[in-house]
């Protein structure tokens, strides 16, 4: 046994110092293993066959010659699949989507519905017998069309209330000097995270394993032990690399099917999706229809806001896409409407999607805003100021620290927006018309109860478990040095395992409120930890161990605003011959409280903005009316943003601390996306003298509308 020994007080903190990912070498040297990967012995491989009509009843499955194909050994669908309990309350509360529960029954509610998994000795087998299998419907008329406003567009309450109302809306819009009434409106758009969904299940034991690539190990077995009726402890869930989730990994189809085909063939079954089968079982970002009024006095400061949101949701799942939410944080007004509503379709159900509601809802808000600036003759920067709440206008809560004005100022210096004509469509580079804009940008700052452990060991080291997910953020790094700083010892002495659910409850990765609780936790664990071992306890080979439960400090925190905000700026080129818009340069300069590692900090943020580049400009996911399916499911139909089309971006923060929160955290993963469409719609109509209220921002469209000066 050896006695605990502490490193010297004057240690620098390793929070706040740029550090590099701690399992970097092995992810570009192929050590790292993501769960479509991880090797079994005797390994079966399923492949899902999905439904090619959009509404109906499945009549029969030709599935006899298909089990008598080579190697394959069974086919699952509704006549034979195990029951499962669809009737609980799942993650914070939420029912699960109907879609994870599959073959349940003939009823078909949208194209590309799970229908049948067959299993084979090799994945290239299943995926032939798969495609051999002959399925017969009884096809009903369906409808895919969302056009916004609709008289069966209804509200619904997500995780906030689905409407809220203050004052005399009309009353106020009457006084005005000047009014703004828009509809925006934003395209479905999908995750396509790099590593396509994939998980393996298998039984030893009497215990049901599962190596799954998701945003939360805890989270799949609470969904996977109500499913399936198990208890919670005779299920594991192992997520050690993630390469992208964006909200998209969560309990999906594949995982309940694959735990179906280790049941009854009690033998490893992986089942992976293709491409393809993502667009319709991955989940995807809502379309939106939003209209903002506007009503302000002739130096611009508000006197009414209305934003109300539509959004689409399935036949079999309700999921709304919160977009108006975000007024209720930004912008107060005497009199203060908002409200989500949504509206049924034949389509697969929508879920969050990085930045959800405030993504979507921000270029609506922030467009507005842009053009009420216009209207009042005031500086867009300026008119922000100028409305600027003292407490949330929804809430009346008091914001904990709201630096948004500071982050303007810096990014107005930064950018050199003081010597920015206001005028529209004046400069040029050729045939270029080039123009500037930007936005505001806010997420909230949540945490959740986690539970973590420290060991120490004789040798100096120690090891951190928790149950946390690093879907690419840089989070186990992150956790790395928050247990190093905790400890009070150098990065290289501690070891931080994640993405096991045996490890204990934890916080998905999500809302931006990932590393806050994890490093709420462990920092609970260390510092107990380190009192058990400042008291000259001898250390066994085994180490002495600490377990944390956070529940209790994360509740005793005062009730606030908490959130993260940011400044959006663009420069962007419009080529009046072709339409094409292009982004010269972004700059976004974010209070987002204490920035753990500066370097996947900045990665995190560039990473936000670049897929703002993508909204603004590119991402679009069509549906075709008669087959009810997308156009070009895959990423050569989807377009996204690419290096090409990013010459010169920039991301930086401002100092954000909270005296009351003791971790001080608020999470950076989804507010670089916020306001960053709107600042390049924005810079479009400086650049053109034309409102693009609809995104994406297409050439076709650039040149439908016209532009000043050409």
């Amino acid at each position: 046994m050896t006695a605990f020994t502490t490193e010297t007080p004057a240690r620098a903190a390793s929070v706040g110092t740029a550090h590099t990912r701690v399992e970097g070498r092995d992810k570009v040297t192929g050590a790292a293993r993501y769960a479509g990967e991880v090797p079994f012995a005797d390994l079966a491989h399923g492949w899902l066959v999905l439904s090619t009509v959009a509404r109906g009843r499945i009549r029969a499955l030709d599935s006899e010659p298909v089990l008598a194909m080579p190697g394959v050994l069974a086919v699952l669908d509704h006549r034979n699949a195990p029951r499962l309990e669809t009737d609980y309350a799942g993650l914070m509360g939420s029912r699960p989507d109907p879609t994870c529960a599959v073959f349940q029954h003939d009823r078909v509610p949208h194209l590309g519905w799970p229908v049948a998994l067959v299993v084979a000795e090799t994945s290239e087998q299943a995926r032939e017998a798969a495609e051999a299998l002959v399925v017969h419907y009884e096809q009903a008329d369906h409808d895919v069309d969302f056009t916004g406003e609709h008289p069966d567009a209804y509200p619904l309450d997500g995780h906030a209330p689905a409407v809220t109302e203050k004052g005399d809306l009309d009353a106020a819009l009457a006084a005005s000097a000047v009014v703004v009434d828009a509809e925006y409106t934003t395209p479905e758009e999908h995750h396509n995270p790099m590593e396509p969904h994939a998980a393996t299940a298998r039984w030893d034991g009497g215990r049901l394993e599962v190596v799954d690539s998701n945003q939360g190990a805890t989270w799949v077995v609470g969904e996977l032990a109500s499913l399936f009726s198990l208890d919670p402890a005779s299920v594991r869930v192992r997520s050690e690399h993630v390469g992208g989730g964006f909200g998209s990994k969560g309990v999906r189809a594949h995982q309940v099917a694959a735990v179906m085909a280790a049941t009854l063939l009690q033998r490893p079954v992986r089942v992976v999706l293709t491409r393809r089968q993502m667009f319709s079982l991955a989940g995807y970002r809502s379309p939106t229809t939003q209209r903002v009024r506007l009503g302000a006095d002739s130096d611009g400061r508000l006197r009414a806001l209305e934003h109300r949101s539509v959004s689409l949701t399935s036949t079999v799942h309700e999921f709304v896409e919160p977009s108006a939410g975000v007024a209720r944080v930004m912008y107060d007004a005497d009199a203060h409407h908002t409200a989500n509503r949504v509206v049924r379709r034949d389509v697969p159900t929508p879920t969050w999607m990085r930045a959800p509601g405030e993504a979507p809802g921000s270029f609506a808000l922030e467009a507005a805003l842009d053009e009420l600036a216009e209207g009042c003759g005031v500086d867009p920067i300026e008119l922000r100021l100028r409305n600027e709440p003292a407490k949330g206008p929804v809430s009346g809560l008091p914001f904990a620290g709201r630096h948004l004005a500071a982050c303007f100022r810096e990014g107005a210096r930064r950018f050199g927006w003081a010597d920015r004509d206001p005028r529209p469509g004046l400069r040029r580079d050729g045939r270029l018309l080039l123009g500037t804009g930007t936005a505001a940008a806010s997420f909230p700052a949540g945490a959740a109860p986690s539970t973590a452990t420290a060991t120490a060991y004789p040798d100096g080291t120690f090891t951190v478990r928790i149950s946390a997910a690093d879907i690419g953020t840089g989070a186990r790094t992150a956790l790395t040095l928050v247990a190093a700083d905790a400890l009070q010892v150098s990065p290289e002495r501690v070891r931080v395992r994640i993405g096991d659910s045996d490890f204990g409850p934890a916080m998905i990765a999500g809302g931006s409120m990932g590393t806050r609780s994890w490093s709420w936790a462990i920092t609970v664990a260390a510092g107990e930890l380190r009192e058990r071992l400042a008291l000259g306890a001898e250390i066994p080979a085994e180490g002495i161990t600490v377990r944390s439960d956070t529940a209790a400090a994360i509740g005793a925190l005062a009730p606030a605003e908490r959130h993260s905000f940011g400044a959006q700026f663009a420069e962007v080129s419009v080529d009046v011959t072709t339409g094409e818009v292009r982004v010269r340069r972004m700059l976004g300069i974010f209070a987002a409280g204490r920035i753990v590692n500066p370097l996947t900090a900045r990665n995190q943020f560039l990473g936000g903005m670049i897929w703002g580049i993508s909204m603004a400009l590119h991402e679009e996911a069509v549906r075709d009316r008669a087959s009810g399916g997308h156009v070009g499911a895959d990423l050569a139909g989807y377009h996204v943003a690419t290096h090409a089309d990013v010459p010169r971006i920039e991301a930086d923060w401002i100092d954000d601390t909270d005296p009351d929160d003791p971790v001080g955290i608020k999470g950076i993963g989804e507010i670089g996306i916020v306001g960053a469409a709107a600042a390049i719609a924005n810079a479009v109509w400086h650049a053109t003298g034309v409102r693009h209220r609809s995104l994406p921002i297409r050439p076709d469209r650039v040149i439908a509308a016209g532009a000043s000066g050409v």
